[in-house]
């Protein structure tokens, strides 16, 4: 690959260009450390310093700085660089990408009766089950599982070793990274009169609309007797456990170690900081952001931030504000007696 000129760039993705439009760049790199072959980004106006230090052939800079140039003279003005730069970034991968080959290799295993596009790839060691349906431009990776009645949407990546369970569906572009399952049983258990466990049939299927992205040794369980639902657009991080029944909306975003507990319903447009737990049989409403760390115990009913962590602070301060924390019941019922006190003492001055 020999790069895009700024005039390739700017025609294919918007934007005003100033300086020379035949300028080549060959990679995207961070702006502190850009040379002559890169083109990078700011889009923060409050780090305009940096524009006057960078030796990247262009930058991508807010529209709202434009008349400020990098010492190249060249610059494209966006209303949203991050966002110029993330479209930027997915056209130089798909350059650096080998052309994508249909075919089947023969250290894969598929079964007679699957129905495999001739326009799909499966690569070695891959494993189709009976019924299942592969769709045009499906890419298979080494080592993954794809069960019996299963459905995969037109486009999607399997990456090695992921796995589709018995009859779940993946819409179209979903990418499984590396270690993925889709469709593992749910956590479910009644007890017996002895308190053993006795594990409840998990019958229902995980449902993944289109362009659904999740992340490496991620784990969405099937339903127990509904489906698991997860909405267009849905970004899921490495490590994170969805349970069985949970419905996640259009374009939310779960970062990593985010555990979700069985029969929650998360809302479209939210963003779920890592490390989060929510528990189950609660709802979350559209357009709400919940800081990292967070525990969600009870609904969200109104979009808005939500932060449920405890400040880190030294281990001394922090077993103080814990004893503290210990104590606030009886803190209370202190502070509303003393109230019904005043209130007396005020009754009895004025009568």
């Amino acid at each position: 690959m020999d790069g895009l000129t700024l005039e390739q760039i700017v025609a294919r993705l918007g934007g005003e260009l100033v300086g020379n439009p035949q300028t080549r760049v060959e990679r995207i790199q961070p702006i502190g450390s850009a040379d002559r072959t890169g083109i990078t980004f700011l889009s923060r106006p409050k780090l305009r310093a940096q524009i006057a230090q960078s030796q990247a052939a262009a930058i991508i800079l807010p529209a709202a700085l434009k008349g400020e140039l990098p010492p190249s003279g060249n610059a494209i003005f966006a209303q949203d660089p991050y966002l110029y730069y993330a479209r930027l970034s997915q056209w130089f991968w798909r350059l650096r990408q080998p052309a994508f080959e249909a075919g089947r290799h023969p250290l894969a295993h598929i079964d007679p009766s699957a129905q495999v596009s001739d326009l799909a790839r499966v690569d070695a060691f891959a494993v189709i089950e009976a019924g299942a349906r592969i769709a045009e431009g499906v890419h298979v990776g080494s080592g993954s599982h794809v069960g019996r009645d299963a459905v995969i949407g037109a486009d999607s990546v399997l990456h090695p070793r992921s796995v589709v369970g018995w009859g779940c569906i993946l819409g179209a572009r979903c990418v499984l990274q590396s270690g993925a399952v889709v469709g593992s049983d749910g956590f479910g258990y009644a007890r017996d009169a002895e308190g053993a466990g006795v594990k409840i049939a998990q019958v229902g299927i995980a449902v993944l609309a289109d362009d659904v992205e999740v992340g490496a040794n991620s784990t969405i369980d099937r339903g127990a007797l509904d489906n698991t639902e997860i909405g267009t657009g849905v970004k899921i991080d490495n490590l994170v456990q969805i349970a069985h029944n949970v419905r996640i909306g259009a374009h939310t975003a779960l970062a990593g170690c985010v555990g979700v507990s069985g029969s929650a319903q998360i809302g479209a447009y939210c963003f779920i900081g890592g490390g989060v737990g929510i528990a189950g049989h609660l709802s979350i409403a559209d357009g709400v952001v919940i800081g990292g760390m967070s525990l969600v115990s009870r609904s969200v009913h109104q979009p808005g931030m939500y932060t449920g962590a405890f400040p880190l602070d030294t281990h001394a301060n922090w077993e103080r504000n814990a004893a503290t924390v210990r104590q606030l019941y009886q803190l209370r019922d202190r502070i509303r007696s003393l109230e019904h006190q005043l209130a007396s003492l005020k009754t009895d001055q004025t009568t």
